[in-house]
C-alpha cells in the first residue's frame, strides 16, 4: 500500500527522491574532500619535518640558544629505538646566508642522513638536485623561497655566517646541492640543511643535539606514545606535535566541527522539503485516512504507513546518491584536483600539495548517510503523527 500511495502523486515523490539524492552526493563528495585536505595536511606536518613528538632540552623551545642541547642524544635514541619507535637527532641553528647578489637569515639544520629518513620525507621533497650525502660535506639543500631570495641555483656556492658554540665567529663556503619544492613555512624561506658532520665542524660543536624528532609506531596512540617517549626521554622536554602548533591542531578539530555544522545546514533544507511533501500528502489524503480509522486501522497502522513511504523515498536516494558519488569520490581520490594554477598554497604555514585528493574510505559515508537518516526521521514525524490522530468523523467529512 506504501508503494502505491508514494507514486499516486509520482512529481513529489521524484522531486523530493532527488533532491535527497543531490544532497548526499554534494554531502559525500565535501566529506572525502575536506578529509582528504586535513589528513594530507596532518601528515605533511608529520612526515615533513615535525614528526609526532619532538624532544628538546629543558628551555630551549623557550630560549633557542647553540649552548642549550641535549647532551647525550645517543642515550635517548638507544631504548626509543628498542622500544619500536623511529627517532633521529637534528642540530639546529640561525644565521645568515649570502651569495654575490643579496644575503637572508636562514636557519641551519644538521641532520643524520641515514636516521633522518626513518622520521621524515623532506629528502624525496628536493625539486632540483639531489638530497644530502655524507661523501659531499660541503653539499647543502636549501628551501626554494631562499634560492630565490639568494638568486642561486645548483651547484652555486653560498657563504654562511653565524656564531659558533665557543663565541668565535662561523663562517663557510658551500655549494647548493638540491632545492627543495615548496614544503611551507619557515623551510620555504630560510632552511639550509646540511650533514651532521659539517654542522658540527662549521659551529664547534663536537657532541650533543638540540632536537630529537620521532615517529610512533603505526596503530600506537599519540597521547599514549607521548607518555611512554616521555617516560623514556626524562628528565627533557617531549611535546607532541600537537603541542608544538596548538593553533594548527584547533583548525584541524574545527575544520570537521565546521563540516558537520555544513551537513545540518544542506540537511535541514531537505528536510523543510520532505515536510512539506509528506503534509500535502497527508492534506490530500484525510478523507482516506477517516475511512481507514473507521474501519478499524489503528492510529500505530496510520503512522506506520507514513512512515515506510518515507523510508522507501529514503532508501531510493541512499542507494541512488551512493552508486552516483561512487566512480566521482575514486575519481578525486585517485587522479584529484589540481589546484597548481593557484600558485604555492599554504594553511597556517604548512604547505598544501598541489593536488588536492579526496579521502575514500568506508567512514567517509557513514557521517552523511546517518546525518540525513535523522533530518528524515526528524522532518516526517509530525506530518505521521498528525495523519495517525486524525478523528475518523471529521476526516470523512472534510473536503
Amino acid at each position: 500500500m506504501a508503494w502505491r500511495n508514494l507514486w499516486r502523486s509520482r512529481r513529489r515523490s521524484l522531486t523530493t527522491i532527488v533532491a535527497m539524492t543531490f544532497a548526499l552526493v554534494v554531502m559525500l563528495l565535501l566529506s572525502g574532500l575536506i578529509e582528504g585536505m586535513l589528513r594530507t595536511l596532518e601528515q605533511d606536518i608529520v612526515e615533513l619535518e615535525v614528526g609526532d613528538i619532538q624532544i628538546f632540552a629543558d628551555d630551549y623551545r623557550k630560549k633557542p640558544s647553540i649552548h642549550t642541547r641535549i647532551l647525550d642524544p645517543e642515550a635517548v635514541l638507544a631504548p626509543l629505538d628498542a622500544a619500536g619507535f623511529s627517532a633521529s637527532a637534528r642540530l639546529l641553528a640561525f644565521g645568515l646566508a649570502a651569495s654575490d647578489e643579496s644575503s637572508a637569515g636562514a636557519s641551519f639544520r644538521g641532520v643524520d642522513v641515514e636516521r633522518d629518513a626513518r622520521v621524515s620525507r623532506v629528502h624525496r621533497e628536493v625539486g632540483e638536485g639531489s638530497w644530502l650525502d655524507e661523501s659531499d660535506p660541503k653539499g647543502v639543500v636549501i628551501g626554494k623561497g631562499l634560492a630565490r631570495s639568494l638568486s642561486v641555483g645548483l651547484a652555486d656556492e653560498i657563504l654562511v655566517l653565524s656564531q659558533a658554540a665557543d663565541d668565535t665567529m662561523a663562517y663557510e663556503l658551500y655549494r647548493v646541492r638540491g632545492i627543495l619544492r615548496g614544503v611551507g613555512g619557515a623551510i620555504d624561506r630560510s632552511g639550509v640543511f646540511m650533514t651532521q658532520p659539517s654542522f658540527r665542524e662549521l659551529m664547534v660543536l663536537p657532541e650533543g643535539a638540540h632536537q630529537i624528532i620521532v615517529r610512533r609506531p603505526q596503530h600506537t596512540d599519540l597521547l599514549a606514545a607521548h607518555e611512554q617517549v616521555a617516560a623514556l626521554a626524562s628528565p627533557l622536554e617531549v611535546k607532541t606535535w600537537k603541542m608544538i602548533f596548538p593553533t594548527l591542531s584547533s583548525y584541524l578539530a574545527s575544520a570537521r566541527s565546521m563540516m558537520s555544522i555544513l551537513y545540518l545546514i544542506i540537511y535541514s533544507a531537505v528536510g523543510v522539503l520532505l515536510l512539506n511533501s509528506m503534509l500535502m500528502a497527508v492534506f490530500e489524503r484525510i478523507h482516506e485516512f477517516g475511512v481507514l480509522k473507521a474501519i478499524g486501522v489503528g492510529p500505530f497502522s496510520v503512522m506506520s504507513l507514513i512512515l515506510v513511504e518515507t523510508a522507501i523515498q529514503t532508501g531510493i536516494a541512499l542507494a541512488c546518491g551512493t552508486l552516483l558519488s561512487l566512480p566521482l569520490l575514486l575519481f578525486l581520490s585517485t587522479t584529484g584536483i589540481n589546484i597548481a594554477a593557484m600558485g604555492s598554497v599554504e594553511i597556517m604555514g604548512a604547505a598544501f600539495n598541489p593536488i588536492w585528493r579526496a579521502l575514500f574510505t568506508p567512514g567517509i559515508f557513514v557521517g552523511p548517510i546517518l546525518l540525513l537518516v535523522v533530518i528524515v526521521v526528524l522532518a516526517v514525524l509530525y506530518p505521521a503523527l498528525k495523519a495517525a490522530w486524525i478523528q475518523p468523523i471529521a476526516a470523512m467529512e472534510h473536503h
